[in-house]
């Protein structure tokens, strides 16, 4: 699978060597308060999510979950990914970091570049994105990638409400 580059990041398809990467991002409070909880207690949790539900998709479709890094030091800093989700009609485009890269242009960053990859590599036309309805700093995300807020759906498994957001690339 491709990494990809922009002028601060790399984007690396996410592995079984980012084990202690995604335990630690998904236990995150933030996290679990805006995307949910994902179960993830251990090592051997984050080694089956990532076997299961990140590395099928990758080779299904050829995108999917990329850990976001540094290029100046390598440290990795978060992750980006478009992802086929139950409930959805279009791929929807998601994001997380750790609180302290927050607030620096990162996430934009990153997800602008997944947003240009997943179109002119995959020929993907439209894309989605799902937020809570108190996650502010999501929805600025989400509408600067050129998305636009359609209405509130109800996923599979998930009790809470979210907004539907959804564009063309």
């Amino acid at each position: 699978m491709e990494s990809y580059k922009t002028e601060r990041l790399i984007l690396k398809p996410a592995s079984v060597d980012d084990v202690g990467f995604f335990l630690k991002l998904y236990n995150m409070p933030k996290f679990i308060k805006y995307i949910g909880d994902r179960n993830i207690r251990t090592e051997e949790d984050a080694r089956n999510y990532i076997e299961n539900r990140f590395l099928p998709q990758l080779e299904k479709r050829g995108f999917g979950n990329y850990v976001v890094s540094l290029k100046e030091n390598g440290e990795k800093i978060g992750a980006v990914g478009v992802f086929e989700r139950e409930g959805l009609d279009v791929v929807d485009i998601g994001f997380s970091f750790f609180e302290e890269y927050e607030g620096k242009g990162y996430a934009f960053e990153s997800a602008n570049k997944l947003s240009q990859v997943v179109k002119q590599k995959f020929g993907i036309e439209k894309l989605s994105a799902i937020t809570t309805k108190d996650n502010l700093s999501s929805q600025k995300l989400i509408r600067k990638l050129g998305l636009k807020f359609q209405k509130y759906i109800m996923l599979p498994d998930d009790p809470e409400e979210l907004m539907y957001f959804e564009g063309d690339l």
